[in-house]
């Protein structure tokens, strides 16, 4: 049973910063989403197995990162200079164990965490 979990959310005016993880029981081809009320599903970034290759949307192009530290079997969404419209909530997925490409398509991710709630007061 592959396990995702979800933390680091919470609460930040505009401008701040927070940083997400998502531990995972192994090691994927691993992604965030996130969701605002009312909208749809919308990429954020994705990270490949190594760590090496790394896709990031362009809504949050330059203000978050995306890394990887295998040995916690953690992922890390570094998120700065969050706006009000960063507010939303946040979901690490999982691509199969075979598959090895990144993917912005939440269609392609197997494994999804529970999600964790980001909320950018301005």
């Amino acid at each position: 049973q592959v396990q995702l979990v979800e933390s680091g959310g919470g609460l930040v005016q505009a401008g701040g910063s927070l940083r997400l993880a998502c531990a995972a029981s192994g090691r994927y081809v691993m992604g965030w989403f996130r969701q605002a009320p009312g909208e749809e599903s919308e990429f954020v970034s994705a990270i490949s197995k190594s760590g090496g290759s790394f896709s990031v949307a362009n809504a949050v192009k330059g203000r978050f990162t995306i890394s990887r530290d295998d040995a916690k079997n953690t992922v890390y969404l570094q998120m700065n200079s969050l706006k009000p419209e960063d507010t939303a909530v946040y979901y690490c997925a999982g691509r199969r164990f075979g598959d090895n490409i990144i993917s912005s398509d939440p269609v392609d991710y197997a494994y999804w965490g529970q999600g964790t709630q980001v909320t950018v007061s301005s």
